[in-house]
């Protein structure tokens, strides 16, 4: 099952406060539809049904079933540089 790093956890937290309402929010990864071979993060009120919810301190992620085939036994980080912009890394477990 993916895990999240604390700064992860934190990024998450935040975006999912700024661009979303309601308790169920969260960030859904899911297949892209114009690259199956890329997955997408987007906020979102709720998941999805099939999707697999993971909870860490707070921070809400749905993963679709591509998704969460495909990041299972890895290790999702977040970094923000000096501008504000946020990019996502998915490592293996240790």
């Amino acid at each position: 099952m993916l895990t999240l790093t604390d700064q992860a956890t934190d990024v998450v937290k935040t975006i999912t406060a700024q661009t979303t309402e309601g308790e169920a929010a969260g960030l859904r990864i899911s297949q892209q539809e114009t690259d199956p071979n890329a997955l997408g993060l987007t906020p979102v009120e709720s998941p999805q049904p099939g999707d697999q919810v993971l909870e860490a301190d707070g921070a809400r992620l749905f993963l679709d079933p591509t998704a969460a085939i495909a990041l299972d036994n890895e290790v999702l980080d977040a970094q923000v540089d000096e501008a504000g912009t946020v990019q996502f890394g998915i490592g293996p477990k240790d």
